[in-house]
């Protein structure tokens, strides 16, 4: 549990920025398919359907610009391309699925991203000189002849306007049969892991063309399947741990010291499965669709359809906290199964001191909770919170009998299931979020940020 003497409330928030279009009208490339931010928080990468990565920096604080939770777009560039696999005849999506930053070593950021089969490493590096007074090319680049040279110039570094470059550094590729759903980086930052349906391999950052198969729960005839990986994740402090999600709602831990194939797990953190509630759908809601260690590394936090749920890793019999999201749409989960919403995957993220959980839900909802109180708000994400920035924002209920005239009340049989928020993150050390609904981006800070929770 968190520790008593931290913030054990709910925070209060203030709507800071909304970025994307301001039409609802927009193209299906333009949709935010994942979020995330750096080691510091300076910096924020959006990945889209459309295979572009934008990455926002947090604007640096001065005497004219005291705003210092404002962020602004830093570099936009195309990670990924639109693929066609010949031999399976199959169409290769350029939907970025997960953005992951490595820790920074020297001037430059990298960051790994992926779409369904390919992982690349990019670096994005800024340039603010320039050399001028080569010998063998004009100022414009044009190369001369050498006969025209009739003295050596010594080049010199002058300064120029800033320019942020993003470079393809690596490409990891061939190496996955199934679409890739997750990429997590080790500890040791020399390593990464990234999971499909059925397996799990691990790559070294500085090797392209090698991969090593961890895990694969691939049965021998493809009719005996009964579950899929939906995510893996590395310890963030033992290089040698890493987790993987099931769509059963299993949880294995993984030592990668004991073999050279995780095959057999050294811990199953299953809980029993309520006899009395079973039905159709159990199982589909069951699916962990994220899985997130806490900073500190003792506790899981995994994401269904109903339910957060906190594990201890030294407890696999049951977890040791479960928040209910959205209990209001289990009645509703056999229209949610035909528009196919009850397959939708919505994240999860832990606040900078593990005391405080965010994830989404429908009608551009997100919910945060209090590990220490047990309390929980839910929040609405809408562009008319630009209009104004500096009010609070007012918690959301619920209900099916929810009043008209109450704006702070929602009807819980006329959520809009096309607005959803799927995909959000949590600063690493200050109380702001980053909440994604289908095309904006919205930051929001905390009444007191300077205290992290």
């Amino acid at each position: 549990m968190p520790s008593a003497g931290s913030d054990d409330d709910l925070l209060e928030w203030y709507p800071s920025q909304v970025k994307g279009p301001v039409d609802d009208e927009v193209q299906e490339a333009d949709l935010i398919s994942t979020i995330e931010f750096n080691e510091n928080g300076e910096l924020l990468a959006v990945g889209d359907k459309g295979g572009r990565i934008v990455v926002f920096q947090r604007e640096q604080q001065t005497k004219a610009s005291p705003r210092r939770n404002e962020y602004n777009v830093y570099i936009t560039f195309h990670s990924h391309e639109p693929e066609f696999d010949y031999l399976k005849s199959l169409e290769i999506e350029e939907k970025i699925n997960q953005i992951r930053w490595l820790k920074r070593k020297n001037s430059a950021q990298f960051l790994l991203s992926t779409n369904d089969k390919t992982v690349k490493l990019w670096k994005i590096s800024e340039k603010t000189k320039r050399a001028e007074g080569f010998n063998l090319r004009d100022e414009s680049g044009t190369v001369r002849s050498t006969n025209s040279i009739t003295s050596l110039r010594i080049p010199v570094i002058k300064p120029m306007e800033l320019m942020v470059e993003a470079t393809p550094k690596r490409v990891f590729s061939n190496a996955h049969t199934y679409h890739i759903n997750s990429i997590s980086l080790n500890s040791d930052q020399e390593t990464f892991l990234s999971a499909d349906d059925l397996r799990i391999n691990l790559w070294h950052a500085e090797v392209t063309n090698q991969s090593f198969n961890i895990v694969d729960i691939k049965p021998p005839n493809m009719e005996d399947l009964t579950e899929v990986i939906t995510g893996a994740e590395f310890h963030p402090r033992e290089c040698n741990l890493f987790v993987y999600s099931s769509s059963r709602g299993i949880i294995r831990l993984c030592d990668m010291r004991q073999s050279a194939l995780c095959d057999r797990h050294c811990k199953v953190f299953e809980e029993p499965e309520d006899p009395t509630t079973r039905s159709f759908f159990s199982e589909i809601i069951s699916s962990i669709s994220d899985i997130k260690f806490s900073h500190s590394g003792r506790y899981m936090l995994t994401r269904d359809f109903l339910n957060l749920k906190v594990w201890d890793l030294q407890m696999d019999n049951k977890p040791v906290e479960t928040y209910p999201i959205h209990e209001y749409l289990r009645t509703k989960l056999c229209s949610l199964y035909e528009n196919d919403c009850i397959f939708d995957k919505f994240e999860c993220c832990w606040s900078p001191h593990d005391n405080h959980l965010l994830t989404g839900s429908y009608h551009n909802l997100f919910k945060i909770t209090s590990r220490v109180t047990r309390k929980d708000a839910i929040f609405e994400s809408s562009r008319e919170q630009a209009i104004r920035p500096r009010q609070l924002l007012k918690a959301k209920k619920v209900t099916p009998s929810a009043r008209r005239n109450r704006r702070d009340e929602i009807n819980s049989d006329s959520l809009e299931f096309s607005k959803k928020i799927l995909h959000c993150a949590y600063h690493p050390t200050d109380n702001i979020i980053a909440i994604a609904t289908a095309h904006n981006l919205f930051t929001y800070v905390a009444k007191d940020s300077s205290s992290s929770s």
